[in-house]
């Protein structure tokens, strides 16, 4: 067998032992547990139901309000009376019952438009919900994009692990060989020893790190950190044709947080025209029904009734006309203008930070893709020169230090390579969640 055919049989023994026998989770899988479960899309879509809840109550703002009432009393009294005529009248026990109920209607004809700008704002805000929803789900898809493909990023290292394990292990075998054979110093020997074993620590270690991955992903996933018994696809897809053109084309319309910040706007506009209504006279449609009846035991004199029943319908208009209330109204509508302001340049700051982001997210991209074919070509020739160092090397013709050093520039050419690509998805998912294209 070659020697480069018995470090791949090396480095294939390694990867089976390390191996276990687990279900793999594709990215598609992960994104779909995501959005059932991910903690903080629940949360935007419970917001957005209360936003949603509070617009169908809007629906009832012009409708009239109605209310009834209605009391039973007992009374039990005692009376004493003393005329001027020298008559006296005592009377106790006297036991009186009375009931009472009534229907009353308000019916708000008209508030200077401000029930109009109530539903409207209510109606915005049940839209910002929708937003809110859509821009969490943006930014969670795109998390779960990142940890899913970091744990593909930490198993390409332990695969780059455990061939450095497999030239180390090959070097301990041919300083051996020469050691037993007086070709080469003890100290060889060792030197290759002790890397192999630091490069083997490095492996576990790698182990750990992918566990602790797969639970960072689990917690985007809200699922238990005990559910990491499974596998993830372990190379990272990087689209290479991403235009920065195609990128920021219509980007003020399909940017999420934009939208929302853009309907923030919105909604502080309809709440000062809700303010303004309050310096209008309210008119109002009022009427009501209302019943009595009262039964005694016994008249207190010849004059009064033992039984006494009314009932009657009115109805009229009420107008409520705003003079002064302390200049609650002009603060209020000026809190409003003030926010309405505060959100027009909350809106500019975040067209800003959109600019900012995808311009740095483009150079990002647009570098670790010339990286990434720099880096592929680096470890070609890092891999062919630490082959050609270990054949000199056991040919006697090199030392283990030249074996090493190639060995070296391999792990970080492998290295900057596994994350180069990384980078690059990294890029590439966040020009996508800035677009807003990541549900497509």
């Amino acid at each position: 067998m070659t020697l480069t055919g018995r470090i791949l049989t090396g480095l294939f023994i390694l990867l089976a032992s390390g191996a276990q026998a687990q279900q793999v989770l594709t990215l598609e899988q992960a994104i779909d547990l995501g959005l059932k479960n991910n903690y903080d899309i629940r949360l935007a879509r419970t917001d957005a139901e209360i936003a949603a809840n509070d617009f169908d109550y809007a629906n009832f703002a012009f409708a009239p309000r109605l209310n009834g009432t209605a009391t039973k009393t007992w009374s039990n009294n005692a009376t004493k009376q003393e005329f001027g005529n020298g008559s006296k009248r005592d009377t106790s026990g006297l036991k009186n019952r009375q009931v009472q109920a009534a229907i009353n209607l308000n019916w708000t004809l008209f508030d200077g438009l401000k029930m109009f700008a109530t539903r409207q704002r209510l109606q915005a805000i049940e839209i910002l919900g929708e937003l809110g929803v859509k821009s969490q789900v943006e930014n969670s898809i795109a998390d779960i994009i990142n940890a899913y493909y970091n744990i593909a990023q930490q198993k390409q290292q332990l695969r780059a692990f455990a061939e450095q394990m497999s030239i180390s292990d090959e070097r301990v075998k041919l300083s051996d060989a020469k050691f037993q054979t007086g070709l080469a110093p003890k100290t060889d020997y060792l030197q290759a020893k002790v890397d192999y074993n630091a490069q083997r620590a490095m492996w576990l270690r790698q182990q750990t790190v992918i566990e602790q991955s797969k639970a960072a992903l689990n917690q985007l996933l809200a699922i238990a950190d005990e559910s990491t018994n499974y596998d993830v696809m372990d190379t990272i897809p990087v689209n290479l044709s991403l235009a920065f053109g195609d990128v920021i084309a219509d980007i003020q319309n399909t940017n999420p947080q934009l939208q929302v910040a853009r309907q923030n706007v919105e909604v502080s506009r309809l709440t000062v025209k809700e303010r303004k209504g309050d310096f209008y006279p309210v008119l109002s449609f009022n009427s009501a029904y209302n019943f009595n009846q009262s039964r005694a035991s016994a008249a207190v004199n010849q004059f009064s009734p033992v039984f006494n029943q009314s009932r009657g319908f009115n109805y009229g208009f009420s107008a409520t006309v705003p003079i002064f209330n302390g200049l609650n109204a002009h603060r209020e509508l000026k809190n409003a203008k003030l926010n309405m302001a505060y959100q027009q340049l909350s809106l500019e700051n975040q067209q800003s930070q959109v600019d900012l982001l995808l311009k740095n997210a483009f150079k990002d991209y647009e570098y670790y893709k010339t990286a990434l074919n720099l880096e592929e070509e680096s470890v070609e020739l890092a891999r062919e020169n630490t082959m050609v160092a270990l054949e000199r090397f056991r040919e006697g013709v090199s030392t283990t230090l030249e074996v090493k050093e190639a060995q070296q520039s391999l792990e970080l050419a492998v290295t900057r390579l596994i994350q180069a690509r990384y980078n690059a998805k990294i890029a590439e998912t966040e020009l996508r969640r800035l677009k807003g294209d990541l549900l497509k």
